[in-house]
């Protein structure tokens, strides 16, 4: 007989010739000179030396330790006296009792949603993560979920985490806020052939994401191309004067042509106008020309009025002075003071009226 010590923490198996005979435990051991002890760490993982089948056949062993299976479609999360310690994938684990404390949260991995209660902190843990898919949906979004290329919700603004399997999983967001679209540079042909430019805005929101992202392909290049035709159809109705005078106009006719396009598109077109008309080289020079004519006409209009208003003036002002003498004396003395201001030195005779004298003296003079 041989003496073994059996230390607090440790635990034994005793074989015989090779073959399990008994497990011990803390404390002094007498044991056959043909027996060998092999000793385990309670704190540690249990290694068995012969298939396990064998040694579960003994009841007081089996007692002592936790045999984990894992299938192939699972993974088991391991807690050591209540903090997270790793994670068994498929096989066959065992670990010792008494000493630790363990809990185990078991996973399947063919569902996709998680339902088991793990803290938020484990799941950017390198050796949890690797089992989950994470989508983000910022907060100004919102986003379809399609499993196995099938619409399964619409997901709010948020973090949304899926376990890792064959099931494929796709999510398609869509922004929420106000966005603007360009038509910029846009030329087209006014009804009587006049070549335009054209810089259009759209402002625009998504009001139904299933519409626009399930139904439609690429929403944003549909609204734009429905935007670019009503506008083209719209410009070419008109001649490029009837255009400029409806420029105002412009933006409600292209809303009420569009409104059922853009509901079928999910989206609800706020406001749309026109930001600049441009007009091509030539037709800027045209233009310059009939506005300057036209201003020409207008100041030649306002210079005949003004001479008609001037030599009515002068009738009324004559036809006052043949009645009053007086007054023909003032205008004669003002005309006098008119003259003296232009020429240095006149010569009159007593003979006659002054203005009369100066009447002949710019005859002779001409």
């Amino acid at each position: 007989m041989k003496r073994v010590r059996i230390n607090a923490g440790k635990v034994g198996l005793v074989f015989r010739k090779g073959d399990y005979s008994r497990v011990i435990t803390q404390g002094i051991h007498w044991v056959g000179f043909n027996e060998q002890v092999i000793q385990y760490d309670l704190s540690k993982p249990f290694s068995t030396p012969i298939a396990l089948e064998l040694l579960l056949q003994d009841k007081a062993l089996e007692d002592m330790l936790h045999v984990i299976e894992v299938k192939d479609s699972e993974i088991v999360l391991v807690y050591e006296n209540g903090n997270f310690k790793s994670v068994f994938s498929a096989g066959r684990y065992t670990l010792w009792k008494g000493l630790i404390e363990y809990e185990f949260t078991r996973i399947d991995l063919g569902k996709i949603y998680i339902t088991e209660k793990i803290d938020k902190s484990l799941f950017s843990n390198y050796m949890l993560n690797k089992y989950i898919r994470v989508f983000e949906v910022a907060a100004y979004e919102k986003a379809v979920l399609i499993i196995d290329d099938v619409f399964a919700k619409i997901l709010d603004s948020g973090t949304y985490r899926f376990w890792r399997n064959d099931t494929t999983i796709k999510i398609a967001k869509a922004d929420l806020r106000q966005l603007q679209l360009e038509i910029s540079g846009q030329e087209l042909l006014t009804k009587d052939k006049a070549a335009i430019r054209i810089n259009f805005y759209i402002q625009y929101k998504v009001v139904d994401i299933e519409k626009a992202l399930l139904d439609n392909k690429e929403y944003e290049k549909q609204l734009y191309i429905a935007m670019q035709l009503a506008l083209r159809a719209f410009v070419g109705n008109y001649t490029l004067d009837e255009l400029l005078e409806r420029k105002d106009s412009m933006a409600e006719a292209i809303l009420e042509t569009t409104k059922n396009q853009t509901n079928k598109l999910g989206v609800r077109v706020l406001n749309c106008g026109i930001r600049d008309i441009i007009l091509t080289g030539e037709m800027k020079e045209i233009m310059n020309q009939v506005l300057v004519a036209q201003k020409r006409a207008q100041a030649n209009i306002i210079t005949r009025r003004e001479e008609t208003a001037s030599t009515r003036s002068l009738l009324n002002t004559a036809k006052l002075m043949e009645d009053n003498e007086m007054l023909y004396k003032l205008k004669e003395m003002e005309y006098v003071e008119k003259i003296a201001e232009k020429i240095g030195e006149i010569t009159v005779s007593g003979n006659g009226g002054m203005v009369k004298q100066l009447k002949d003296i710019f005859s002779v003079n001409r």
